[in-house]
């Protein structure tokens, strides 16, 4: 047990501070919310613990709450707050693959920084947008630890690598030709390969859909939640 987390006595059920433990918000969906916000920030963990001083989005739990969003009647749109360096590669799929299966509308708002897998779960949404000095770094897997059986261990890469791109291309607007050509340039990021898009590059390369702040992506989420009323 971490240090920093707070033990209540036997028998106390404290909700809004279990939950801002655990989830890192006061509440999970609740019935009389028509709009739930849903924020993302730091490094996105997956399967391995990273070390407790590091800001974490843990995977294990945005899932109970895109599920929960996804059975409450009363909630008629979801809005994804991002600012993420990026993370775990498996657990970012999964909440990109889970935020775009979902029957609701939805929104992300790229503040600050959606970095490497933080792309899919940007480009997730039924409506993607970025601050005017939010960045986006595209890049290629990056992989530390031991490498057993070398060439193996090289076709699983590409296999993934490929998983990212194919979802990337496929719920915006970017070629799989330009989204490549923005990975593997040279001499833009020190030791690295990959690119830095800010605000309006973003959008013009067709990863993202528009510039905008809170106040545009609630407008927009509202005009998703009409438009489907009346489909």
């Amino acid at each position: 047990m971490r240090s920093n987390e707070t033990i209540l006595p036997e028998g106390v059920n404290n909700s809004p501070l279990s939950n801002l433990n655990d989830l890192g918000q006061i509440k999970i969906p609740d019935a009389t919310e028509r709009i739930y916000c849903l924020t993302i920030i730091g490094q996105i963990e997956g399967h391995q613990i990273l070390p407790p001083q590091s800001k974490t989005t843990k995977y294990e739990h945005i899932i109970p709450q895109l599920l929960a969003v996804e059975q409450n009647p009363k909630v008629e749109g979801i809005l994804v707050i991002l600012n993420t360096a990026g993370g775990d590669v498996e657990a970012g799929l999964a909440i990109a693959e889970m935020l775009c299966s979902l029957s609701k509308p939805s929104v992300s708002l790229v503040l600050g920084g959606g970095h490497s897998i933080g792309i899919p779960v940007a480009v997730s949404c039924t409506k993607s947008l970025i601050a005017p000095t939010g960045t986006m770094t595209v890049h290629p897997i990056r992989y530390t630890g031991l490498v057993i059986n070398g060439h193996q261990q090289f076709d699983y890469l590409q296999k993934m690598q490929q998983r990212i791109d194919q979802f990337i291309y496929s719920h915006s607007e970017i070629s799989k030709e330009k989204l490549e050509q923005f990975m593997f340039k040279t001499g833009e990021l020190a030791q690295d390969i990959g690119t830095i898009l800010i605000g309006q590059e973003a959008v013009d390369a067709g990863l993202i859909q528009g510039v905008g702040g809170v106040k545009e992506a609630f407008k927009d989420l509202d005009n998703l939640i009409t438009l489907g009323m009346v489909e």
